[in-house]
């Protein structure tokens, strides 16, 4: 492994930095957040700077960089913006490595290149109201019909059903089959006839907004399918370690923000005729913190350094992604504790980072999901169906 950065990353990075000041500085970060406004436009204009596409292969549009680099922007727009990594994970976890990984060449050639121009968003519709962390346990089914197959079902918490073109929908396609068998995915745009969508109300990721869908014998046609018929489960698995790789990373960065955010802080606020970072409690705290950090940032980069070798990982992917997120509820806390009301005001970025973070450990896969998943890698229990 190698931890220096190239000349070619740093140049990167820098792009990267000077999108975000000029597109997403902290007061509109604000605005946006008050406002309840998801970053949506500026997609395209992540495209006109190249980042969409790093992982890409050429030959549709890409970069065909490494993973590695990948994860440096991720936590670089986490660290800056965590609304504007989401969306970017959307489009490279979903979107791009769901098409390399099991798409047919049509979908690649058809959808890759708008991917990695920022004109097309794909979400994720997997969690269901008896389906959340036992995703096999999915109800969601489709009826072969002529041309096509016709759904019904329910999906609920669907981060950016209401902003993406298509929705990644897992279905049971063979109505006998139970657990992880008989499941097929499709590909569904959210305006098709027969799909309803409420938006529901959170406490936090106020740009990211969820909704409940509803199925009602919503036609597609076989064409919407991705990947083999009845081994969508299997394929959602790499889908899915990349999705908690890319969220590993961003959270990292915006964990640092929030360390970052409680040091300036420290360092301003003065008790009894001194910088309250000089007393030693609040140091400590402040150190741990920040080793927290450092100790996820070195699981995200083992792990983009797996993926980019083309490495098995169904291990360290939960295993970064279990450390990235509760090392984000430690900093934040943790920062709320040292700015005490300063950080509690509504006009803090501690408090958003506090809010956003708390969705994270059981988002795209609880961490008690996670663990177990690391307990089956060890040999502890019982391993993984043949899927």
């Amino acid at each position: 492994m190698e931890f220096e950065t190239t000349e070619e990353q740093r140049l990167l990075l820098e792009t990267v930095n000077k999108f975000m000041d000029r597109r997403l500085p902290p007061a509109e970060v604000r605005r946006r957040d008050e406002a309840q406004e998801p970053p949506y436009d500026l997609l395209p204009l992540m495209g006109e700077i190249g980042i969409l596409g790093l992982v890409v292969p050429e030959r549709y549009g890409g970069s065909g960089m490494d993973w590695t680099t990948l994860a440096l922007v991720q936590e670089r727009l986490g660290q800056k913006a965590y609304m504007a990594a989401s969306i970017f994970n959307r489009v490279v976890g979903f979107g791009i490595m769901s098409l390399l990984t099991y798409g047919s060449e049509a979908q690649k050639e058809e959808m890759l290149p708008q991917l990695v121009a920022g004109r097309l968003l794909i979400a994720l519709a997997l969690s269901e109201p008896e389906a959340g962390s036992d995703a096999a346990a999915l109800r969601t089914r489709a009826v072969q019909a002529e041309g096509g197959w016709r759904i019904s079902g329910r999906k609920t918490w669907i981060s950016d059903a209401g902003g993406a073109n298509y929705l990644l929908t897992p279905v049971r396609t063979d109505p006998n089959s139970k657990g992880s068998a008989g499941i097929s995915l499709f590909l569904i745009p959210p305006a098709t006839p027969g799909i309803a969508m409420t938006t529901l109300p959170k406490v936090g990721n106020h740009c990211m907004p969820s909704f409940d869908i509803g199925f009602d014998e919503v036609f597609v046609p076989h064409t919407a399918m991705i990947g083999q018929q009845g081994r969508g489960f299997a394929h959602m698995m790499p889908t899915l370690h990349f999705s908690r790789a890319s969220m590993a990373a961003t959270v990292t960065g915006c964990a640092q923000a929030a360390v970052d955010c409680a040091i300036a802080y420290a360092r301003e606020r003065r008790q009894f005729g001194r910088s309250i970072s000089s007393f030693q409690v609040i140091s400590h705290r402040l150190v741990d913190m920040q080793m927290r950090v450092d100790a996820a940032r070195l699981m995200v980069r083992y792990l983009a350094w797996l993926l980019s070798t083309k490495r098995p990982c169904r291990r360290e992917a939960a295993q970064a992604k279990v450390m990235a997120t509760e090392c984000l509820q430690f900093v934040t806390d943790h920062g709320i504790q040292i700015m005490a009301s300063a950080g509690y005001s509504t006009d803090s970025d501690m408090q958003r980072f506090w809010r956003d973070g708390r969705l994270y450990s059981f988002g795209e896969g609880t961490n008690e999901i996670q663990r177990n998943i690391i307990a089956r890698e060890l040999g502890l229990l019982k391993p993984f169906p043949d899927m």
